[in-house]
């Protein structure tokens, strides 16, 4: 092993990282292959992901689900829930049986995902579909991330994370690409098409080497010849999350995707009642001929071609870290892990905070940059703190699927509570609704009007401007409270970071020599 840093400053020890291109370079074949398999995987999963609260709250009458926020919620949360705390259970069966074998068995349940989906247009259909996908992407991680971990090494693992949350982050930028033009047809196209999309890993399965197969086979053919009882998964699964700093990080980090689910899940909801583009519209149009088609494609313009649709503001996300991820693995790699997850934590909360404050477009996309520049700083972190850090060699898979508790809870909470506080602190749909009683509308009128459609009776009923409309509703309610409320969560949750590696500190400081070596 590598001599570690002496300064422990903010937390474990990390090894010294190799320079940019050398890391770059010492990256091998297998790395590729797993980075192809998740762009793939991602460009399938977010170009539903990005438009499904846009197609909830579709009318029926334009191919939509006709639901509100809240209704929304509840499948967030289930779909949030299988997809976060599968991955619990079964990261030990990748270890178990192999990286191929599991990856191979998420893509065949995330094209039923998709195919329920297009098949039924419906809230139980949709939720169907839901949970197969989130099944799917259960099973697909630990396989993916395990693999990235066995091939990578303590000094070439951030710039590692890095890229390949940026490959990753090439599949996130064009699913929305190609969902904004599909639903531009038929809502149903974005499904078929994914699952069309997520076929392509059978392909790359099969140039796909296993690394450590020979290991494990060994440690299978060790185990048989013993005779002795393995112990059970699920035994051996809670037993690991008897380590206290496994489990301290784990509920902290709760916080982390808490917060950053809210800017996937209701942020596109915002950004189609509130948030007016036009001014980013124009100005681009000074340089760019948004008539041509390719502008219009990459910016993901309306049907008018004078607003971005909200998967275009979002996609901002991923397209900044298509390109810039390298650089800041590099930049993180020159700092504590544990501080490099603080300061990015701090980022994506200020960036909430930011969204709640203006309806700007600009603004809009600024407050995404900043959340990107956080999320690049901190999320591809996790994994390498999680596997890198923390996990045995034997148990990568498993700890990379533990570490999906942290997922499983905050995305779970936030999938219900996150809809739910849009619902209630934010929503055009109920504000409308409620200013056409103000205005004298029969409440019976009011009750049979189909749910996404109350905003087009209220210009209808009283004659003025949708524009103005909108700002009036805007600057009669607080809806960037529920932004502050989210932003608040980050910030607190990069406090109690900064908190875990003073202690994480102080444990390894008197821990014994093996116990130290674990944590490091």
């Amino acid at each position: 092993m590598s001599t570690p840093s002496k300064d422990r400053s903010a937390g474990p020890v990390d090894i010294q990282q190799l320079g940019l291109i050398a890391s770059i370079l010492s990256l091998g074949y297998v790395f590729w292959v797993v980075g192809a398999m998740e762009m793939v995987e991602r460009l399938a999963y977010y170009g539903v992901r990005s438009v499904a609260g846009l197609y909830s709250k579709s009318p029926l009458s334009e191919g939509g689900l006709g639901i509100s926020p809240s209704q929304f919620g509840t499948i967030l949360m289930i779909w949030s829930g299988f997809q976060g705390f599968v991955p619990i259970f079964v990261g030990g069966l990748a270890d178990r049986y192999g990286y191929k074998l599991m990856i191979a068995i998420s893509t065949l349940v995330k094209i039923v995902g998709y195919l329920l989906m297009a098949a039924f247009a419906n809230f139980w259909g949709f939720l169907a579909g839901a949970i197969f996908l989130a099944t799917g992407t259960a099973i697909f991680k630990p396989g993916i991330q395990g693999t990235l971990v066995k091939c990578t090494n303590r000094r070439n693992s951030s710039m590692a994370w890095g890229l390949f949350y940026q490959t990753v982050n090439l599949g996130a930028f064009l699913g929305p690409l190609m969902a904004g033009l599909m639903r531009k047809m038929d809502w149903q196209y974005v499904f078929l098409t994914c699952a069309g999309i997520i076929s392509l890993n059978f392909l790359l399965l099969l140039t796909y080497r296993e690394p450590g197969l020979e290991e494990r086979l060994e440690r299978e053919r060790q185990h048989k010849e013993s005779g002795k009882k393995r112990q059970s998964l699920l035994s051996e699964t809670l037993s690991e999350l008897r380590r206290p700093e496994l489990c301290a990080f784990l509920a902290i980090f709760t916080g982390f995707y808490f917060m950053f689910n809210a800017l996937f899940d209701v942020l596109p909801l915002h950004v189609d009642d509130w948030v007016d583009s036009r001014d980013v519209v124009t100005r681009v149009s000074q340089t760019l001929d948004i008539e041509n088609p390719v502008v219009g494609f990459v910016m993901i313009l309306d049907k008018t071609r004078q607003y971005i649709q909200p998967e275009g503001i979002i996609n901002i996300n991923a397209g900044l870290i298509m390109l810039s991820c390298f650089f800041f693995a590099w930049l993180s790699s020159k700092m504590r892990i544990l501080r490099s997850i603080a300061l990015g934590t701090t980022l994506a909360g200020v960036s909430l905070f930011l969204i709640g404050l203006s309806t700007a477009g600009w603004t809009a996309l600024g407050a995404v940059a900043v959340f990107s520049v956080g999320e690049m700083l901190s999320s591809p972190k996790f994994g390498e703190f999680i596997g890198g850090h923390l996990a045995p060699d034997d148990k990568k898979a498993m700890y990379l699927g533990l570490g999906q508790i942290s997922f499983a809870v905050g995305s779970t909470l936030e999938g219900k509570i996150g809809p739910f506080l849009y619902d209630h602190l934010a929503s055009k749909d109920r504000f409308a609704r409620q200013m056409l009683t103000e205005s004298g509308m029969p409440v019976e009128r009011i009750l049979q009007i189909p749910q996404g459609e109350a905003f087009t009776r209220l210009v209808e009923f009283t004659g003025q401007a949708p524009d103005a409309l909108t700002h009036l509703l805007y600057t009669s309610h607080s809806v960037g409270q529920m932004w502050f409320l989210m932003g608040g969560v980050g910030l607190t949750t990069a406090l109690l970071i900064l908190l875990y590696s003073f202690w994480l500190q102080r444990r390894m400081a008197t821990s014994q020599p093996q116990e130290r070596k674990e944590s490091v």
